[in-house]
């Protein structure tokens, strides 16, 4: 399943030079390739240190990781969701997104000039979401309009997708972002083709100086303290340091560079990480000589479901999957072993899919 992540902020906070550390090859770990598909689009395999060692384990022929695709959108400015500057652009890139890495400058340095003219990461925080909640409220007006119109026919659905959609109007209207609407969660669907901007899940990237990567500063605080109630993780990163990190020709150099700092690994691999939390998403694994190969997954999938991410045809003609969770595998080092072991087991229709599970699927269409 493709995952889509954009990174949103103002100018000059730091937002494409995180992008531009995507972009380098060599800047994460020895498996760790990225591509750019569009000027500001790029596809970059997701850090996973199990399928490291399945690939020592199996030996396969190839390894073939899961993606991202991270999404470098333009700059916002006021005024964006009326058309001022790239908005229209902006804020058609974010719609196709299914979350949104939100940069903020949380750092002083008067060599790099702020739009505002001074370091105020709350005040950028409420720039980016008042624009979205402009736009979003736009969009539920417009929706309201269009349901009313068929509402004389009295279906009690339409009439109570305008009670929910109405919800939203008046949160939007009180500067409060569509995913915290006080609605129930199967209330959602109604506003579902409104594609809300700020119904979108975040992740709060707070940009700061090499002093402040362990321990964070002041701005980072105030984040924290700001965005408590809004279900959102904030993440520390520099920048900088990870503009550095991309210039280190080997793995090697880069491991040392990290454990110099104090770290364990870099920025970008904790920002792709904290976007799977984020997206409640899992990996699940298919081990064989030939490929070991990560795949994508919604939690709470079934294992036809996670089968049918592979092709539809193994979700429509699933008879069984064969299971090794991780760690029976590494402990016991092959299929085989764990079989004999019995840690493999055969699970059918209802087996919910846990992370990191090695799965086989047997289908008949």
């Amino acid at each position: 399943m493709a995952l889509k992540c954009g990174i949103v902020g103002l100018p000059n906070v730091g937002k494409s030079t995180l992008f531009n550390c995507l972009s380098n090859a060599k800047a994460q770990a020895a498996n760790f390739p990225f591509c750019t598909i569009e000027p500001n689009v790029g596809v970059i395999t997701v850090p996973d240190e199990r399928l490291n060692k399945l690939e020592e384990l199996v030996v396969p022929q190839r390894v073939v990781p899961t993606t991202i695709e991270i999404v470098d959108i333009a700059g916002l400015v006021k005024g964006a969701s009326k058309g001022e500057g790239l908005g229209n652009q902006f804020l058609s890139n974010i719609r196709e997104t299914n979350a949104i890495i939100h940069v903020l400058r949380c750092f002083d340095d008067p060599n790099v000039v702020h739009v505002d003219g001074s370091v105020d990461p709350v005040r950028d925080k409420d720039t980016i979401d008042t624009e979205l909640q402009l736009k979003d409220l736009e969009s539920i007006e417009k929706k309201i309009q269009r349901l009313e119109k068929l509402a004389k026919g009295g279906d009690k659905e339409i009439k109570k997708a305008i009670e929910v959609c109405k919800v939203y109007k008046a949160h939007l209207e009180t500067g409060k972002s569509a995913r915290s609407a006080p609605v129930g969660e199967d209330d959602v669907k109604y506003v579902e083709d409104a594609f809300l901007l700020t119904g979108k899940p975040v992740l709060y990237v707070c940009n700061v100086d090499e002093k402040s990567l362990k321990s964070g500063n002041k701005y980072v605080d105030i984040i924290r303290d700001l965005v408590k109630d809004e279900n959102a993780e904030v993440l520390v990163i520099a920048a900088a340091v990870e503009a550095d990190i991309a210039q280190l020709e080997s793995y090697e150099d880069r491991v040392v560079f990290l454990e110099d700092l104090g770290l364990e690994e870099s920025g970008v691999a904790k920002l792709i990480k904290a976007a799977y939390r984020l997206l409640s998403l899992y990996t699940y694994f298919t081990a064989g000589v030939k490929e070991v190969r990560a795949w994508t997954i919604d939690k709470g999938m079934t294992a036809p479901q996670a089968a049918g991410i592979i092709h539809t045809d193994f979700e429509r003609g699933f008879i069984r999957a064969e299971v090794i969770h991780y760690q029976d595998f590494v402990q016991y080092k092959n299929e085989s072993a764990c079989r004999d072991a019995g840690k493999l087991s055969i699970e059918g229709k209802e087996y919910i899919v846990q992370d990191g599970d090695v799965m086989h699927f047997r289908f008949n269409v």
